[in-house]
């Protein structure tokens, strides 16, 4: 992607520039979720190895967990119009850390979802869920906020997290979307918008005909 630097130019300072926090205050900030990514990530991997020990196979494809940066948080904080103080930031601002979870199977992202949210710790405090009800562009995911405790040399703060399940077939879907968008700065072409749309509708037909597979070769799952 080019870059027209008389556009630069022209923006405002205060435009081109994030809103800063204090460092040592922005730095503890995130450190939170930092650890918050840490302590659900434990979660998620001893629930999948415990999941194949106990011969049901490793139903999590792979992981990926991010924090927003600097510049995205504060693109969003003006969007939705949240005031830059910090402690207004982590009320308002939910998925500052988050992780994806790619699953092989449909029936794998429920499964998990379960036994992640059904432990003592992880509060559920919203779901969405995108695979039995896709966003009109045919975007499928569960998408999950959970809150859970970091334990603290002198407190213990509960980190909200955003947990995005999907399975391969909708992950590759998704990956593509973005990267179009990106190209294109939104502005995607008609044409290629319904072509997306139509690619997600086989994939989903794609993830029901796996299923079926493999509930033929090993018995249908249950949540």
């Amino acid at each position: 992607m080019t870059t027209d630097r008389s556009s630069l130019a022209r923006v405002p300072a205060a435009e081109a520039q994030p809103f800063r926090w204090p460092a040592d205050e922005l730095s503890h900030f995130m450190l939170v979720y930092k650890f918050g990514l840490a302590e659900i990530g434990t979660k998620i991997t001893i629930l999948a190895e415990e999941l194949a020990h106990r011969g049901r196979g490793n139903p999590i494809e792979h992981v990926n967990t991010r924090l927003k940066t600097v510049e995205s948080l504060t693109a969003k904080a003006k969007r939705i119009n949240c005031p830059m103080a910090l402690d207004l930031v982590r009320a308002r601002i939910r998925d500052i850390a988050g992780v994806r979870i790619v699953c092989s199977f449909v029936s794998d992202v429920y499964t998990v979802a379960d036994m992640l949210t059904g432990q003592q710790d992880v509060t559920l405090l919203q779901t969405k869920d995108y695979i039995a009800e896709p966003k009109a562009n045919g975007y499928r995911s569960l998408h999950l906020i959970v809150e859970i405790p970091v334990f603290l040399s002198d407190r213990v703060v509960t980190v909200p997290v955003e947990v995005q399940m999907r399975t391969v077939a909708m992950d590759f879907w998704a990956s593509l979307e973005h990267k179009i968008h990106y190209k294109y700065e939104e502005d995607v072409p008609a044409a290629l918008r319904d072509e997306l749309t139509a690619a997600a509708h086989e994939s989903a037909r794609l993830d029901e005909r796996m299923e079926r597979l493999h509930a033929q070769i090993h018995g249908p799952r249950h949540r």
